[in-house]
C-alpha cells in the first residue's frame, strides 16, 4: 500500500477544467504539465489521472505521460470515482489536484503532506484563504488538498447531498464535528485579492500566457510568479477586477 497517492482529476470536457486540460501552455497540454509537476513532488509515492468523462477518455492517452496510470471510472460522481481509484491503487491518503490548474505548486503540495503526517491525527489538510475557507476554492490556483483514505470512505458512506458527492472533499471539510481538519495559512504574497491564476474565463488565458512567456515552465514556483506580479501593477489591477466580477462561491 502507498502512503500518499496524488490523484489528478480530469474533468468533463464540457467544464472549464476539462477544456483547460486539453489546451496548451509552454508547448504542453495543461493536463500533461499538471501531471509532470505532481511527479516532481517529493512526498507523493505515486500519481494517477482519474476521469469519468467519456469524451475526454479518447484523448487522455495522448495528454498523459506514458508512465502515469489512467483510471477510467463509470461512477456518476467524483466521490465514488475517487473511491474506485483507491480500490485500484490502495493508499493511506490522497492528494487531490485539479487537472486544469497549471500553476499548482509542488513545494506547496509537499508541505501539505508533511504537515498532515506531522499532525498525526488529521483527516483533511488544506491551505486556508483569508476568508477562512479552503484555498483550493480560491482563484489563486496553486493549491491542492490532502485527505486520509479512511475519511474519504466515511464520506462515501455518509454523504447524501448531490453537491457533497460532486465535490470529493466537501462533505469532509463541511463537517468539522466529524473530521479532524487542519488549515495551513497561505503565503501572504500570493493569497491576495489582486492575484488570479485560475483559468475560468478567456481573459485568464491571456494572463497565463504572459506568465508562461516570462517564466521558464520548469521554474514555475509560486515565489517566481509572485515576483513577476510584483512588477506588473496593471495585470494585478485587472486580476483584482476579475476576482470581484467572478468571485467563487
Amino acid at each position: 500500500m502507498l502512503r500518499t497517492l496524488g490523484i489528478v482529476e480530469a474533468s468533463d470536457i464540457s467544464s472549464n477544467c476539462g477544456r483547460n486540460a486539453v489546451r496548451r501552455l509552454g508547448g504542453k497540454s495543461i493536463l500533461e504539465s499538471v501531471v509532470r509537476r505532481m511527479t516532481d513532488c517529493q512526498q507523493l509515492d505515486g500519481v494517477v489521472v482519474l476521469t469519468g468523462c467519456e469524451s475526454l477518455n479518447k484523448s487522455l492517452g495522448e495528454l498523459v505521460p506514458a508512465d502515469v496510470p489512467i483510471v477510467y471510472s463509470l461512477q456518476n460522481n467524483s466521490l465514488d470515482r475517487f473511491a474506485e481509484a483507491l480500490e485500484k491503487f490502495p493508499s493511506e491518503s490522497i492528494v487531490r489536484i485539479g487537472g486544469g490548474d497549471p500553476f499548482v505548486d509542488p513545494f506547496l503540495v509537499d508541505r501539505l503532506v508533511v504537515t498532515a503526517y506531522e499532525q498525526g491525527n488529521c483527516d483533511y489538510v488544506s491551505y486556508c484563504s483569508r476568508d477562512g475557507l479552503p484555498a483550493i476554492h480560491s482563484s489563486v490556483g496553486v493549491y491542492a488538498e490532502w485527505c486520509r483514505t479512511t475519511a474519504l470512505r466515511r464520506a462515501v458512506r455518509n454523504a447524501t447531498l448531490s453537491e457533497d458527492r460532486r465535490d470529493v472533499t466537501r462533505y469532509i471539510y463541511s463537517h468539522p464535528e466529524k473530521f479532524v481538519l487542519r488549515l495551513i495559512p497561505t503565503p501572504e504574497r500570493i493569497d491576495r485579492e489582486d492575484v488570479r491564476l485560475t483559468l475560468d474565463i478567456e481573459e485568464d488565458w491571456d494572463n497565463a500566457l504572459a506568465i508562461f512567456e516570462a517564466i521558464d515552465p520548469d521554474e514555475m514556483e509560486w515565489q517566481r510568479i509572485a515576483n513577476l506580479l510584483d512588477h506588473q501593477p496593471a495585470m494585478r489591477s485587472r486580476m483584482a477586477e476579475l476576482n470581484r466580477e467572478h468571485r467563487k462561491v
